[in-house]
């Protein structure tokens, strides 16, 4: 996965890589799927969610350029399998999962792959979590059309967000830097997610 899928289509950072070689992304998948756990493919978890493509993994994490010390809000938990990407690659992982049994699956599998210091909540993503705020980084798993003002309050100065910005029409992938000038906006590859809700 990591040579024909990540370094191959242009993922270049080392740490990026290492950590999508060592989280095993088959804990997060249901039992019956984990024959293709490590396909370039989004796969269906539950409750009309998915566990996106590794690539899309990567180029997330590898656009919030990580260095080991942030604190990071994950919005949209889903399977927790990118909650573990960025907990290999940051100091402190917060993610948020709007619907339960999802969490608590996400938990689980977290639980089994070692990264028991990712705190995963219930709640509305698009508010974020003003109690541990600021940010260095978010990353956002769900579509919307405008940046959530509530997310982009939460990002420290020098802060980045990446999410998909559109509709069902087409989206794209965006990172946002925090600046005292106001948001810089860097757009990156078309993507698919389901709806911020």
């Amino acid at each position: 996965m990591v040579d024909r899928q990540l370094r191959r289509r242009g993922i270049a950072d080392e740490r990026v890589l290492d950590a999508m070689g060592r989280v095993p992304r088959e804990v997060f998948v249901p039992v019956e799927l984990e024959y293709a756990a490590y396909d370039d493919a989004a796969l269906p978890i539950g409750e009309d969610q998915t566990i996106s493509q590794p690539f899309i993994v990567a180029t997330m994490c590898e656009l919030l350029a990580l260095r080991g010390e942030e604190a990071v809000l994950d919005v949209g938990t889903g399977s927790g399998y990118a909650a573990a990407v960025l907990d290999a690659l940051a100091a402190r992982v917060l993610s948020i999962e709007r619907i339960p049994v999802l969490a608590a699956r996400a938990r689980r599998a977290l639980e089994l792959t070692g990264h028991r210091d990712v705190e995963v909540r219930i709640g509305d993503g698009a508010g974020g979590a003003p109690d541990r705020a600021p940010f260095d980084a978010i990353s956002v798993a769900a579509a919307t059309a405008r940046v959530p003002e509530a997310l982009y309050e939460q990002l420290a100065d020098g802060g980045r967000m990446v999410l998909p910005r559109g509709g069902e029409a087409g989206q794209r992938l965006v990172r946002i830097e925090r600046t005292a000038a106001g948001p810089v906006e860097t757009a990156s590859l078309p993507c698919r997610f389901v709806p911020l809700v």
